[in-house]
């Protein structure tokens, strides 16, 4: 009895100093941020890009600095085709931000007016008027989320050329490094492709019905999209409001919604784990709340990264004994439960 006491307490110890060494490392990467955001994102390109450098140096025989030379030139075509096109999205949303506003106050009058008609002045007046700021603000901030990361571009490029310069292409990996970069440039790759191709399907749905800025949902559906779970709902919902200010019927107004939400299902739920395979292993609720932490500690790029990186801890995790449950509850497998044969 008094050893299952003993034992309990260095666990309560233990999981209290974890806590701690949570809190601690979450406010140490909120002041950082500035460096590691472009560090990180840089670990997760160079892992994408890598097998580029290293089919060059092996079976190619180029020396490895031409190879990291063209490496990182096809880096910079993409992220100058990806810098265009975040571009061409934030100045699209600041200069539809006024009308898509007034489209999405005006829906929210509309239905106030129909849940609460013995208040009708004063919720529609007082609520259109903070969607109206809060739309705008937010469109400011997206304006200022979009600078931040063009900004950050530069030095993400440097900790790239670092990273594949110092890189072994001789080497044989393998163990904890060789899975994470696998899964990592599995999970990215994959990504990238089907969010590109839900944002051009979302772009063509759109279109095809005559709704107006069908190719910026179009664009903020690819961008959303590498936000797990929570961008494609928002993506989803995005053009409610100004296919609710058109003078279209009921059944034209859903499938604008409907449509785009079942291409993101479709592709989400069906076509993205069969490409992935066994994936990331992450269970949703971990997911949600990873995107939750990541969110709080470095904004919108830390719910970008959130999925990876909570992957590559689960990865670690599972590797050592003392730690391993606790990868394993990542994988929503919970203590004295077995999976089935």
């Amino acid at each position: 009895m008094n050893t299952q006491i003993h034992d309990e307490q260095i666990w309560l110890a233990v999981g209290s100093l974890a806590v701690l060494a949570v809190v601690v490392l979450a406010v140490a990467l909120n002041l950082a941020q500035g460096v590691m955001i472009p560090f990180v994102l840089a670990i997760f390109v160079a892992t994408t890009v890598s097998p580029l450098v290293d089919v060059q140096v092996i079976r190619w025989g180029f020396p490895q600095w031409l190879a990291v030379t063209l490496a990182m030139i096809s880096v910079l075509v993409i992220v100058a085709v990806l810098g265009l096109i975040l571009i061409l999205a934030v100045e699209t949303v600041v200069a539809t931000a006024t009308e898509y506003s007034e489209d999405f106050a005006g829906l929210t009058e509309r239905s106030l007016s129909q849940l609460r008609q013995w208040r009708i002045e004063i919720d529609q007046q007082t609520l259109g008027d903070r969607v109206r700021e809060r739309l705008a603000g937010w469109a400011a901030a997206a304006v200022g989320t979009a600078t931040g990361l063009l900004s950050n571009g530069a030095m993400v490029l440097i900790f790239v050329a670092f990273l594949l310069a110092g890189r072994d292409p001789h080497l044989i990996r393998s163990g904890i490094y060789a899975e994470i970069e696998a899964k990592v440039r599995s999970y990215i790759g994959t990504k990238f492709v089907l969010s590109a191709v839900t944002g051009l399907l979302v772009w063509v749905i759109l279109a095809a019905f005559g709704l107006p800025m069908a190719g910026l949902f179009g664009l903020l559906t690819f961008l959303l999209n590498f936000i797990p779970s929570i961008g494609s709902i928002i993506a989803t919902l995005l053009p409610l409001p100004v296919a609710m200010a058109q003078p279209w019927d009921a059944w034209r107004i859903i499938a604008v919604v409907a449509l785009p939400g079942a291409v993101q299902m479709t592709i989400g739920n069906v076509i993205e784990p069969k490409l992935m395979g066994k994936g990331l292993e992450l269970h949703p609720v971990v997911i949600l709340l990873a995107l939750t932490f990541w969110g709080l500690v470095w904004g919108v790029a830390g719910m970008v990264l959130a999925v990876p990186i909570t992957a590559s801890i689960r990865i670690v995790l599972v590797r050592f004994v003392t730690t391993r449950p606790i990868g394993n509850l990542l994988a929503g497998e919970l203590p004295g439960r077995e999976k089935p044969c």
